[in-house]
């Protein structure tokens, strides 16, 4: 029991330490001192992206299948050519060529049905690339905010050690002019210790943090050139359900499917048999040789019999899809309207918590600036100073962590609003 507490005690201390250093020196930013900006993150992260890499290709084919319903034919037609001949039998000279063009003619309805489902994939095509950015802005969002919180408990610990050496320096000066007791060193010497410590594991944490937002972008940030990065703007006045409706990706992406689906059953419904074929041939013949050459022209129309059952199929399977696309939209917009309305709660909770941390950081100050005075006067001792400095270095880190924890609450407001970084 006593091992914990004196652990409690010591670590409690490193960041009353922290609090005489920059964050007590300087006002906590608006953000914590960064090298890589969210959305210069999220843009290395997505250009990463399997979805990213194929997304002109499948544009390209998407567009190609919208173009080839506008084609005449349902394919290109086929050049036919033959020839007969007696020459192996009797060879009496007797002679046919034969050369014509078969083409592939739409069914009913066919054409446009064709063109539907084309466009439908386009659209299909867009939404699902944006549903794949909104994923991947979702694991950006979560590492680089991450990345933020490590950032500040390593300058933290880091000030926290340089004011450790201080005060241990410090307190070995007292103890030689009999200002202090020769426990107060081996209590500074521990602190010191510990505050090494902190700063290894700290800097641990950090480690894996930058790992973590290097294995999305690519990027390692801890090599950037140092900078501000400000959080992410409030979004708009307009309410959940209107963005929901309107331009969320992962509805749209269901929609579009659902359209997909839609489109496909009806273009199914039509191609009920194979696609009838007209053909024309002429023939050149003669009987024998001397005989004159005649030379006939034939128009002839191919229409294969239905098959009723595979196209049963095709439409079966089609609809299961839709009912399953529309299913999940709709499980899909109940989810992000609690989710938006659980996320504006937390922004309004975090702001509270921001003005809450402030307030608690300025009185706190203060009060580590009397206490301060006093033991230099020696009106106050050592474990009392590193009391305050405690309660001063919790208010500090508290006021820095619900600011950057206020940054992050937005972020996630925008995630559930489908809104990318900026």
């Amino acid at each position: 029991m006593f091992q914990q507490l004196r652990l409690k005690w010591l670590s409690g201390l490193i960041l009353g330490l922290a609090a005489t250093g920059v964050w007590a020196q300087q006002p906590a930013p608006s953000a914590p001192n960064i090298a890589l900006s969210l959305k210069h993150a999220f843009e290395a992260a997505w250009a990463r992206q399997p979805e990213a890499l194929s997304l002109t290709t499948q544009q390209e084919a998407a567009q190609a299948r919208r173009d080839s319903a506008d084609s005449w034919f349902v394919e290109p037609p086929a050049l036919e050519v033959a020839g007969k001949t007696d020459q192996l039998d009797s060879n009496r000279g007797s002679r046919e060529y034969e050369v014509g063009i078969a083409v592939p003619i739409w069914l009913s309805g066919e054409r446009s049905s064709t063109a539907a489902l084309a466009t439908a994939e386009i659209a299909a095509t867009a939404s699902r690339a944006r549903g794949a950015q909104l994923r991947t802005a979702a694991a950006v969002r979560t590492a680089y905010w991450d990345w933020q919180r490590a950032r500040v408990d390593v300058t933290l610990a880091r000030a926290g050690l340089e004011n450790a050496r201080e005060l241990a320096a410090d307190v070995a000066k007292r103890i030689k002019a009999g200002d202090l007791a020769r426990a107060d060193q081996h209590q500074a010497d521990g602190v010191q210790a510990t505050a090494e410590a902190a700063v290894a594991e700290a800097e641990s944490a950090l480690a894996d943090a930058a790992q973590q937002l290097r294995t999305l972008t690519g990027i390692g940030p801890e090599r950037s050139s140092s900078g501000m990065s400000a959080p992410e703007p409030v979004p708009s006045a307009a309410t959940p359900t209107q963005i929901l409706e309107t331009a969320h990706p992962a509805v749209a992406e269901l929609r579009d499917r659902v359209d997909v689906a839609r489109r496909t059953m009806t273009l199914a419904s039509v191609q009920g048999r194979a696609n009838p074929e007209l053909s024309v041939t002429t023939t050149r013949e003669r009987g024998a040789s001397g005989e004159s050459w005649e030379q006939t022209v034939t128009l002839g129309l191919r229409i294969p019999l239905g098959s009723g059952s595979r196209s049963r199929s095709r439409v079966a399977s089609a609809n299961a899809e839709a009912i399953e696309a529309e299913a999940q939209l709709q499980i899909e917009l109940e989810r992000l309207l609690a989710e938006t309305e659980m996320a504006h709660q937390r922004v309004e909770l975090r702001r509270q918590q921001v003005a809450a941390a402030e307030r608690r950081s300025e009185l706190a100050q203060a009060s580590r600036g009397f206490f301060e005075k006093a033991f230099r006067l020696g009106e106050a001792d050592l474990p009392t100073r590193l009391r305050i400095e405690f309660e001063a270095a919790e208010a500090e880190r508290e006021r820095a962590r619900a600011r950057i924890d206020l940054a992050a609450a937005i972020s996630a407001q925008r995630q559930a609003l489908g809104l990318l970084p900026e």
